[in-house]
């Protein structure tokens, strides 16, 4: 299955580009796709615990099951005032 990943901020900036698409096996979670993206880009692993993940512009927990189609956004902190 399709799905579309969004990355913002330094997560972005680290991938080096905002969106894009994975294929997936059928019931993967964001935790999967974050795996991919870890394995990919080995500086992201430890950011993990400090994310949070929408799915379909709702937050989700990392082991929802994602279908074809989903948009994945991981979220990293955000701080200013």
């Amino acid at each position: 299955m399709r799905v579309r990943i969004r990355l913002f901020a330094s997560l972005r900036e680290a991938v080096g580009q905002s969106e894009f698409e994975l294929d997936l096996a059928e019931k993967a979670t964001p935790e999967d796709v974050w795996g991919r993206l870890a394995a990919d880009h080995p500086d992201l692993a430890r950011r993990r615990r400090s994310l949070t993940v929408a799915v379909n512009r709702r937050y989700a927990p990392f082991d929802q099951a994602l279908a074809a189609g989903d948009e994945v956004v991981f979220v990293p902190p955000v701080s200013g005032g």
